[in-house]
């Protein structure tokens, strides 16, 4: 059985016992519990997904923090003395997920 859920703006396909990084989420600290409402749920030969799948959920908890790989810019404009170094890292959130239910 698996799942598709949708967190930080993309969607994952999901199976118990899966870790996942995901966009930074806002919880409790480390062991919160996590519950999605999923896009698309699959257990065999049924698939369910839109209105149909009414009360499913998927449950997770919070195992720990990751960061992504640095990403480094340089912009200029030529002639005019106009440069700009910039830099992101994003921040993720280590999920597990620890059950999917038909609801």
């Amino acid at each position: 059985m698996y799942a598709v859920i949708k967190t930080g703006g993309k969607q994952e396909r999901v199976a118990e016992g899966q870790r996942l990084n995901v966009e930074r989420l806002s919880a409790d600290g480390e062991a919160a519990e996590l519950t999605f409402t999923p896009l698309m749920l699959v257990d065999g030969d049924d698939v369910l997904a839109g209105s149909s799948v009414g009360g499913a959920t998927v449950t997770a908890r919070i195992v720990g923090e990751a960061k992504g790989p640095k990403i480094r810019g340089f912009t200029y404009k030529n002639k005019t003395n106009q440069r700009k170094r910039w830099g992101h890292r994003q921040k993720y959130t280590t999920i597990e997920i620890t059950g999917i239910s038909r609801g």
